[in-house]
């Protein structure tokens, strides 16, 4: 035993040793611990919080990957580094992140802060809940339950059941195997072989993970066909009935329809209601991805959006979007209360759901899950549900759209900026034609020349950490911008800047 070994067994009254490790009290010091999340929480303060709408700060500190890694200093090694050292690795990854936050960061299908949704996340986290059985998350349990009711609600349906997902593609996936299953239940048990060709369709705008799931799920990704669109993006439903029967033809089994309500890129609605009459005459699964349109549904005004969604068999929706929950909060809804969700992916573990309990086992809902451990999302929507009440929720809506309407509106007024198409949502994508391109004559040399301006003016922003913008080709038109309103710490005087920065960063092109 060693001198400190030694020093701790005559500490320690009846120290017991085992394979030369002292069992007595804890191994933790409490007090350091207590003192770093302390501190630890008072840089969250200062460097996140309270600087989530300071326009003066930067987007991101935007630094190569090889230089960041020497900065970050992000070897492990065999002994622990000191509390300061610690302390400023924090305000290291603070500082060379991007902030998400930021009034002008408009580049993904999320962003800003909402500060209940924060602290309920801070909540879950000190408290490490897993949400599958009642006696371990009590409170979860039922928040998640009552969050789920309500979102059903908004649906139309009159009852129905859910689950809170890791992301709006496991959602997708999630309804790609229920709807498998209800088509032929037996495939829980012989697996794939014996089945028919199984064919699924979609929007050729929706998302990619309905490719993922179909090869996650041994569908196949040349068994998923893809519906051409109009040219606002929106699933054409005579193309879908034409390739149904085109299917039927082929011998193969189609069952599944999955339309888009608010696509990546263009944010189209697809037409819920003539794809619901496909689905119903051919007996198929009508699934709506709705992970980013969803949200609409909460307001009065907009919610017409998503006409027919009650129609559908199944819904995804993600209120870590446009409502902001705080990612990840992701919900996948189903019409069906017959237990569809359980019996299509229950394993029945006899060490988590035994049937003997001394409280009502319908509580342990992680059996209708493809997870074991799962975080308690849906506690983040409900805190901030009931800080916001449902008006709130629709506020933030309706302003992310009235400001999108006002970007749009100025974009048209200025010279140089061309949108590709006017927007039905929060989606604004436009191109910037710098004034060197002005006068050239529309054909491909000119659209080359184009197609590279959206990553230079993008290079520049980054590098500047003025703002994050989204750009990307698509559908055979070169590069533009996308631009996103979510924020409710977005102003129009952001909308302005936007506009007033490309110009700037764009000027020498």
């Amino acid at each position: 035993v060693s001198i400190c070994k030694q020093e701790m067994l005559q500490k320690k009254k009846n120290a017991v040793l085992v394979d030369g490790v002292i069992l007595n009290g804890p191994i933790t010091d409490s007090k350091a611990g207590e003192k770093f999340v302390e501190e630890a929480c008072k840089i969250i303060m200062e460097e996140i919080i309270r600087k989530a709408d300071d326009i003066t700060e930067k987007v991101c500190e935007w630094q190569a990957p090889e230089t960041l890694k020497q900065i970050l200093d992000l070897e492990m090694r065999d002994t622990g580094e000191s509390h300061q050292k610690l302390l400023q690795l924090c305000q290291d990854v603070i500082q060379y992140s991007v902030k998400t936050s930021h009034p002008r960061f408009f580049n993904q299908l999320y962003a800003g802060i909402d500060y209940y949704s924060l602290v309920a996340r801070f909540i879950t986290e000190a408290l490490n809940p897993s949400v599958y059985t009642y006696e371990v998350s009590p409170v979860f349990l039922l928040v998640e339950e009552a969050v789920i009711k309500k979102m059903i609600e908004f649906i139309g349906w009159e009852e129905g059941d859910g689950i809170f997902n890791p992301g709006g593609s496991v959602s997708n996936m999630y309804a790609m195997n229920l709807a498998r299953y209800k088509f032929c239940p037996e495939i829980k048990e012989k697996g794939l072989s014996g089945l028919p060709r199984l064919v699924l369709f979609t929007s050729e705008e929706c998302h990619y993970s309905m490719k993922k799931a179909a090869s996650f799920l041994g569908i196949g990704t040349e068994n998923v066909y893809f519906i051409k669109t109009d040219e606002r993006g929106k699933m054409i439903p005579e193309e879908l009935e034409k390739q149904v029967q085109r299917a039927r033809k082929e011998g193969s089994a189609p069952f599944l329809v999955c339309a888009t309500a608010g696509t990546t890129v263009l944010g189209a609605f697809d037409p819920l209601d003539k794809i619901a009459d496909i689905c119903e005459k051919h007996d198929l699964w009508l699934h709506v991805d709705a992970s980013w349109g969803g949200s609409a549904l909460i307001s009065r005004k907009h919610c017409k959006l998503l006409h027919g969604i009650h129609r559908a068999d199944s819904v995804a929706w993600n209120p870590h979007k446009m409502l902001l929950a705080g990612i990840q909060c992701c919900a996948l809804l189903v019409k069906d209360n017959s237990g569809l969700l359980k019996k299509c992916y229950s394993a029945k573990a006899a060490y988590l759901f035994q049937q003997d309990k001394f409280y009502d086992v319908s509580y342990d809902t992680g059996d209708k899950s493809i997870q074991c451990s799962r975080r308690p999302d849906a506690f983040k929507f409900w805190l901030m549900w009931k800080a916001l009440g449902t008006a709130g929720l629709e506020e933030r809506v309706n302003r992310a759209l009235a400001l999108a309407r006002y970007l749009v509106e100025e974009i048209k007024k200025r010279e140089g900026f061309q949108l590709l198409l006017e927007p039905e949502y929060a989606n604004v994508c436009f191109w910037y034609i710098p004034p060197s391109l002005r006068k050239m004559e529309d054909g491909p040399e000119f659209w080359q020349k184009l197609h590279q301006v959206a990553p230079v003016i993008k290079e520049r922003m980054m590098k500047k950490g003025s703002m994050m913008l989204g750009y990307q080709p698509h559908q055979g038109k070169v590069n533009f911008f996308r631009q996103v309103v979510i924020s409710p710490q977005v102003s129009r005087e952001d909308m302005d800047f936007l506009l007033d920065e490309i110009e700037l960063l764009a000027k020498d092109l």
